[in-house]
């Protein structure tokens, strides 16, 4: 199903969810509601955890009792007043997005509200490039620029018109450069998932830009269409076609319609993580972070090699002036996650630190708001740490559907195992047998209650001979507990290819936890500004 157009849904908000208390009594309550317990909205995803890598999916709603905070971050069913009555305030989108026309495409693609924003400034182009080979045509269309992103959107379809998507970010084929072919932008991410027709390649572009980018795709001899055979773990009839392209964007209106602030505001938190933030860019399309992140010797030797890709900031920002409290990336209630996100790790093999970039959409966070405070509430990160408990299968009673027998803690979180199954690896999650044995993986059914962030988590089996076995998690996150932990009610972990003939016992062992640390103090009022050369 595709997702509802953000216009659609800005429409929404803006008809029914817009009154809003006095900025300074809902900065109180947000700070109380902290330690609340609050339900969770329905959810379907899941998350599918792999032994190396994790990625639990979790969109958090919030109810309380005198409050409900919803997807556009405004506040509904409240009545409020102090004195004489306070005016409604608007705290996204002021003044409203100008009502024009948006390519179907982009609506899918969560791009409307950033089209609405560009367009009348001259900051949508169009390249005209439509190429087709042997059938199989490549078309780029609308490209979103601001000073600090470039949004390319790709559409590629087989000859019979269907939707195929052979080319996509993570192939690293299409580039922005200078007249010199040095790189000056590096492939970030969106964080919201999206449907339709159209892959997006998202690119944060350097402090140091040009007047006239470049943007390469290298699609010489570039196999298309074929199908994926899981018998020979190959792809089988694949066509080559030849969708190479170029074009130049011009970047001098989108340099001069933007913001940029250095700053130097530097945090060391207890274990030895330190914070640098490098700078603030404003822009028609959204307000940027910059941030450096370095470990000292100590926590470097405790984290795991990969602990880049798992590091997780989490802060918050007040902003009391429009109203706003937005709580990004944590597990609490009511996080968000930023719009465009980059991690940027190329610095680290030569000793430097790891670059990330936060780009908070318009509509949670106004682009021309003034005295934010980013105040810091913690972070998490994998570190080696283990834990075993011994599994016998034969302890698990059949008289009772909730009977624990295998029961494991660690560092607050808890874990408790009621019953057991055999599945198929493909039933597992796990698309491909790694030894190639017929037969089932044992599934250990629980549930678990996390104080720890869990995504860079890592299990491993060891059976009575001494053999490892690599472990799967499988589950979700349901509703956080009055202790602000969260509780998957329905969890699995997969030993896999380990079948019936394998034995009943075996040591279970969590040799990394996805720690999360809350023992900080740091608050930083983030640069402002005199004017916005867009609004002139």
């Amino acid at each position: 199903m595709k997702p509802i157009p953000n216009d659609e849904d800005r429409l929404w908000e803006q008809h029914v969810f817009r009154e809003e208390p006095e900025p300074d009594f809902t900065l109180q309550v947000m700070k109380k509601l902290d330690s609340v317990s609050m339900e969770r909205e329905a959810e379907v995803n899941f998350f599918v955890k792999n032994p190396s890598k994790t990625h639990w999916m979790r969109r958090m709603g919030v109810a309380a009792a005198a409050v409900v905070i919803l997807a556009g971050g405004a506040w509904f069913a409240w009545d409020y007043k102090i004195g004489s009555e306070q005016p409604a305030v608007n705290a996204v989108n002021n003044p409203p997005l100008p009502n024009i026309p948006v390519p179907e495409e982009l609506k899918y693609s969560y791009l409307a509200d950033d089209y609405k924003r560009l367009k009348p400034l001259g900051l949508v182009v169009n390249p005209n490039i439509h190429i087709e080979d042997q059938g199989y045509t490549l078309k780029i269309e609308d490209v979103l620029v601001d000073r600090s992103q470039i949004v390319i959107t790709v559409q590629q379809n087989a000859p019979d018109g269907s939707t195929i998507y052979s080319v996509n970010p993570e192939m690293g084929r299409i580039h922005i450069i200078d007249e010199e072919g040095r790189e000056v932008a590096t492939l970030a991410r969106d964080t919201r998932s999206s449907g339709g027709s159209l892959d997006k390649f998202i690119f944060q572009l350097h402090d140091d830009i040009p007047d006239e980018v470049v943007v390469r795709g290298e699609l010489g001899h570039f196999n298309v269409g074929g199908q994926y055979n899981f018998e020979t773990k190959s792809y089988e009839d694949k066509e080559a076609v030849d969708w190479s392209f170029q074009f130049n964007i011009d970047m001098t209106k989108a340099k001069s319609l933007a913001v940029e602030a250095p700053m130097n505001n530097t945090y060391t938190t207890p274990e030895g993580l330190t914070l640098d933030m490098t700078q603030l860019v404003r822009t028609p399309s959204g307000t940027r972070l910059d941030m450096n992140v370095s470990l000292d010797d100590q926590l470097r030797d405790k984290v795991v090699e990969d602990w880049a890709d798992y590091l997780n900031i989490m802060y918050h920002l007040e902003i009391p002036e429009t109203n706003e409290y937005r709580i990004f990336n944590g597990i609490r209630p009511d996080t968000r996650q930023a719009k465009f996100r980059l991690r940027d790790q190329s610095g680290l093999r030569d000793g430097g630190p790891l670059k990330l970039s936060e780009i908070w959409d318009p509509a949670f966070v106004t682009v021309d708001a003034k005295d934010i405070l980013f105040v810091l509430d913690g972070y998490s990160i994998p570190v080696k740490e283990e834990k075993s408990v011994e599994v016998d299968l034969d302890k698990r009673r059949k008289d009772t559907n909730f009977y624990t027998f295998v029961e494991f803690e660690q560092l607050g979180d808890q874990i408790l195992f009621y019953d057991y199954n055999y599945k198929p690896q493909l039933e597992s999650y796990n698309l491909l047998k790694s030894d190639g044995k017929e037969g089932s993986s044992l599934v250990l059914e629980g549930t678990g209650t996390f104080r720890n962030a869990f995504n860079g988590d890592r299990w491993v089996a060891i059976d009575t001979e001494g053999k490892e076995y690599s472990v799967e998690v499988i589950g979700y996150p349901d509703e956080p507990n009055n202790n602000g932990e969260y509780v998957a009610d329905s969890l699995k972990l997969i030993i896999q290819n380990f079948h019936k003939e394998n034995g009943t016992k075996f040591t279970l062992k969590r040799v990394v936890v996805d720690r999360e640390y809350r023992n900080v103090d740091w608050a930083v009022d983030l640069p402002s500004f005199k004017s916005l050369p867009w609004q002139k």
